[in-house]
């Protein structure tokens, strides 16, 4: 009987959601990744929200690299990276991302999110303090949640907020900021530089996650500490393989060689997970190298980035402001949202829509993520849809 409760209480919850238009569907794609895809409706759509920010997800450029990983090094290892999984490109691409970062050493896991689950709780103990952005990723919350350290959460990107949560931390031991790089459900970047000024100012250290700005943020790419000049100022850096570097999966932890070095001896989803595939690590040094040597999708995707957040806003649109390429269009109530995104879809293009518990209640919107492989007249077809929708569900005037 008790079994059967549960099972009804599941049921109940599932269908409120439904009920109030938050029940979350997936999308079936029967095709690679790009900048459009095939739905397994087979319909063909302009795709408006992955995190493929340099159109390398399902490029052929990878196919090579991935190829020849897979035919050298196998498919899988069957063993974490201590006993005997590690191969050559695991070290080659721990070095690479140091290296593309700027910083001393590398890290790799098995997705951003064990990275950010293990970074925190063999770093920080019972005596220090972790000050977090209110906005940050729910996998640097949890991560925080499994440390000892005192916790304290400051305003989002609100440096005078931050500012009083270091003064009254003064007594602790060590002290840790962190902060999304770009917040992704807005398309806000971190004011990294004033948080480095107040981290110096203070002696506290300073991490960053910057899963949606590595490869694309900065003059060259390196990410939000590039863009905002502090380069050797940030303390650890947590990204991921699966966004801009070839959106495959996988994470990892830059930072001082002291600090990777614990991370190996005790960090727990490194220790007790399998090794990345090999055929990602050599598909993603690729990536890197081919980052390296151009910023050419760099360029590209800034280029439609602010084509698209122009003309988005002058068809009266409401848009957070900002100039990374995630573009968030405010349509404040969820089940609008729900019905905006399945119009696009009607019309041909691929969005989703977000509302609470994804974002703050009242705060519901679609999500535009630009990307280097969008062509302009992709964009232009996207708009159009975007303004038909609008109109007639009374977004816009006619």
């Amino acid at each position: 009987m008790r079994q059967d409760a549960f099972y009804a209480g599941l049921r109940q919850n599932l269908d409120e959601l439904r009920a109030q238009g938050l029940y979350k569907q997936e999308r079936v794609l029967a095709s690679r990744q790009g900048s459009t895809v095939v739905c397994d409706d087979g319909r063909r759509l302009i795709n408006l929200c992955a995190n493929n920010y340099l159109g390398l997800s399902g490029d052929a450029f990878l196919d090579g690299a991935a190829r020849e990983a897979i035919e050298r090094y196998g498919y899988g290892l069957s063993s974490v990276r201590f006993i005997c999984g590690t191969q050559t490109p695991h070290k080659q691409l721990e070095r690479a991302i140091a290296d593309f970062l700027g910083m001393e050493d590398a890290i790799l896991y098995a997705a951003a999110f064990d990275a950010n689950a293990g970074v925190f709780e063999p770093l920080f103990g019972e005596y220090d303090a972790i000050i977090s952005d209110e906005l940050n990723h729910a996998s640097i919350i949890d991560g925080i949640r499994l440390s000892k350290a005192a916790r304290y959460r400051y305003a989002n990107n609100d440096m005078l907020d931050l500012e009083m949560r270091l003064a009254e931390t003064g007594h602790k031991q060590h002290r840790l900021i962190v902060t999304d790089g770009v917040f992704s459900m807005d398309g806000t970047i971190a004011r990294l530089d004033k948080i480095c000024e107040l981290a110096e100012q203070f002696g506290a250290l300073v991490m960053i996650d910057d899963s949606h700005a590595t490869g694309f943020m900065g003059a060259t790419g390196r990410g939000t500490h590039e863009h905002h000049g502090v380069m050797g100022r940030v303390d650890i850096i947590t990204g991921t393989l699966g966004k801009a570097l070839g959106g495959a999966m996988g994470g990892f932890v830059a930072a001082r060689r002291e600090v990777v070095d614990t991370l190996r001896q005790k960090s727990r989803p490194y220790l007790f997970s399998n090794s990345l595939a090999p055929v990602i690590a050599g598909a993603s040094l690729a990536v890197l190298e081919r980052l390296s040597s151009s910023t050419e999708l760099r360029d590209r995707l800034h280029a439609n980035t602010a084509y698209f957040r122009r003309a988005i806003g002058e068809l009266g649109f409401t848009v957070k402001p900002g100039t990374h390429p995630v573009v968030a269009v405010m349509l404040f109530d969820a089940p609008l949202a729900q019905r905006f995104a399945r119009r696009l879809y009607d019309l041909g293009v691929l969005v989703s829509g977000f509302f609470y518990p994804v974002v703050p209640l009242g705060e519901a919107r679609v999500r535009v993520q630009l990307s280097a492989a969008h062509t302009r007249e992709q964009l232009d077809a996207a708009l159009a849809a975007f303004g038909e929708a609008g109109r007639e569900l009374g977004l816009l005037g006619r």
